[in-house]
């Protein structure tokens, strides 16, 4: 991955991230000052965070069609009838 070519030969898509991680840490006082860049970088190989948000979305939906479902059941209307 650090040569910078991909696999279909032509540049790496996460080879720009790595670029501007191994500058940063090249002539940082600290690996930490380079924190966000690394992150960066490990997203683009990785897509940690954008599949934990799809994760979160999706089980949000899921938990909305549920809620829905059992409204249907209980009465239609989404009102308490008890206290009306």
């Amino acid at each position: 991955m650090a040569s910078g070519w991909g696999i279909t030969g032509n540049k790496g898509r996460c080879y720009d991230f790595w670029v501007d991680f191994s500058e940063c840490m090249s002539r940082c006082r600290e690996p930490k000052d380079c924190a966000l860049l690394r992150e960066d970088y490990l997203e683009c190989l990785h897509h940690s965070k954008e599949f934990q948000r799809r994760n979160r979305i999706y089980k949000e939906e899921q938990r909305k069609i549920r809620a829905a479902a059992r409204t249907t059941k209980d009465g239609g209307d989404g009102i308490d009838s008890h206290h009306a």
